[in-house]
């Protein structure tokens, strides 16, 4: 029996670019819960940045890929970088010139811009700040770093670093965060939380960051639309987010009733 359900967003409840939650998207969320399914919104996206959508309270936020997860007010998991690693990384990324955001419970902001980084904030529909402070507010416990980068960059992106890993849901920008981290420990760390075995959970993804996640749970939902390395680790592929995947998933496999 599925206790708790743990949900990608962008790509998954989500199309890219978009805001609002699909009718039979909805329909599923709102059903699932009545079904005393707990809801837990597990994205790469950060904490001040995260959807909101009217009529569905998710349970848990799983937030950064994971180094920052909330039931409620209470705060069940929080992994920032490690002092040593931001700092190199920062520099790093200064070295290269690139324009780079960073990002806490508080705030995102950034100390400039590119066309990749635009695009990035722009497909999750966030606000990109760019903080005349950026380099003090840095000092701060940083959870997440964001910057454009291609999959031969990570090397010397991280270069220096003994904590740190790439966590890229796109091809043009990538999420750097605790090596330690990923959507897959978060996972860990809400079911012995709320003490559920790993069979009753699921959990549906699309993006590369999300492999981890649907490994850590009994059943892991491949989106219609995600890559190929995330199908094959995948236990089964369902419809694209386009075709409202997660809803038919659900109500193919009973989870739901037709509403």
């Amino acid at each position: 029996m599925i206790k708790i359900a743990f949900f990608d967003v962008d790509g998954t409840l989500i199309k890219l670019g978009t805001k609002e939650l699909s009718d039979k998207t909805e329909k599923a969320l709102t059903k699932l819960r009545q079904n005393n399914v707990l809801l837990c919104m597990a994205t790469g996206r950060s904490y001040p940045t995260i959807p909101h959508f009217q009529g569905i309270d998710f349970d848990v936020l799983l937030t950064f890929n994971g180094s920052y997860v909330k039931s409620g007010e209470k705060i069940i998991f929080k992994n920032p970088l490690h002092n040593e690693d931001k700092n190199q990384i920062i520099q790093n990324l200064k070295n290269m010139k690139r324009a780079i955001a960073i990002s806490n419970e508080n705030f995102i902001v950034t100390n400039g811009t590119d066309e990749d980084l635009a695009q990035y904030f722009a497909i999750g529909n966030e606000t990109m700040i760019i903080s005349d402070d950026f380099d003090k507010l840095s000092q701060n416990d940083i959870y997440q770093i964001m910057c454009a980068g291609r999959k031969e960059e990570y090397e010397k992106i991280l270069q220096g670093t003994k904590n740190a890993q790439v966590a890229a849901w796109w091809d043009k920008a990538v999420d750097i965060i605790p090596a330690n981290g990923g959507k897959g420990n978060a996972v860990n760390a809400v079911l012995k939380y709320y003490g559920f075995s790993k069979e009753e959970a699921i959990a549906f993804g699309d993006g590369q960051n999300d492999i981890e996640m649907l490994e850590a749970v009994g059943t892991g939902v491949a989106m219609g639309n995600a890559k190929y390395e995330v199908k094959e680790r995948a236990d089964v592929v369902c419809k694209s987010v386009e075709e409202d995947g997660v809803y038919y998933y659900c109500l193919e496999n009973k989870l739901i009733t037709e509403i």
